[in-house]
């Protein structure tokens, strides 16, 4: 498979065997979603937009909402990207971003139905498409009963909202992220759970327990992302065993050596998942 970077073949082959031993009763897939399921080009050859930019730009709330959103959006996400800003500093920036952001979701009138709507214009206009091979994926995982806990920064009633209109969401997926409470007339109310780029890590399931109670003794992790951020998505769980692939979707060259020394396995070029299903297909054997 072209396309395919494996960092340590040898490496590799060593994780592989220890894993397969702990079979599929010790393993659990953590993910990203936007541009790690889903895919980073549309079939349009557009750029695919993030889930909460749909809202942000879409034709749901008001002007004014949009406009105001912008601005935050113009604010925080250079301090996102800024490598000369520390750590502790950009996840108070970000939590700071998203808690504005999301109480201005609730002043524009954000509901249910309004959600519903962006995620079914999602899929209608075909402004999100998930990578080839993702469906045999969530098959191989629900056949095997392997928990697949999704941790996003998006908003997580969005990704249950797509998946579920995609006849994909199933009882051994776990969605960790920006879940939305209603009131009683389907109006948001309330964010439950405050996940963004920098704190969207496996020590937030303890949050939520019946998610870490299914997957506290799966110790082999399989960890999927398109960022160096989603490398933090472990930390805080005891793991055994983990292998990473990372789906390298933009500025190859510039990120190609930074991504070998951290992913056991690099896809790029907008790759499918036949690799990663090859993989598991051999865990499980």
């Amino acid at each position: 498979m072209q396309d395919i970077i494996i960092v340590n073949p040898e490496e590799l082959e060593r994780k592989i065997k220890e894993f397969k031993k702990g079979g599929a009763e010790k393993l659990h897939v953590l993910s990203d979603f936007d541009k790690t399921i889903t895919t980073f080009i549309l079939p349009n050859g557009e750029q695919m937009p993030s889930l909460i930019s749909r809202i942000r730009n879409g034709p749901y709330l008001s002007k004014e909402y949009s406009k105001k959103a912008n601005e935050l959006y113009n604010k925080y996400h250079p301090i996102e990207i800024d490598a000369n800003i520390s750590m502790s500093e950009k996840k108070k920036m970000m939590y700071e971003w998203w808690y504005e952001h999301f109480k201005l979701l609730g002043e524009s009138g954000l509901n249910k139905k309004i959600v519903e709507k962006v995620a079914k214009d999602l899929i209608d206009g075909e402004k999100i498409a998930l990578r080839k091979g993702a469906r045999e994926f969530f098959r191989i995982l629900k056949n095997n009963k392997i928990p697949l806990v999704i941790i996003s920064s998006s908003v997580g009633d969005l990704i249950k909202s797509f998946l579920s209109q995609e006849k994909i969401l199933d009882k051994n997926m776990h969605i960790i992220a920006n879940i939305l409470s209603y009131d009683k007339q389907g109006n948001f109310k309330e964010v439950e759970h405050i996940v963004h780029v920098f704190n969207k890590d496996e020590s937030v399931l303890e949050e939520f327990p019946n998610v870490f109670k299914e997957i506290k003794t799966r110790k082999n992790v399989l960890l999927l992302g398109d960022s160096l951020g989603d490398l933090g998505m472990i930390e805080g769980f005891n793991y055994d065993g983990i292998i990473k692939i990372g789906f390298l979707n933009e500025n190859v060259e510039e990120q190609l050596e930074v991504y070998k020394k951290f992913f056991d396995v690099i896809i790029l070029n907008d790759g499918s998942f036949d690799y990663v299903n090859e993989l598991i297909g051999r865990i499980l054997i």
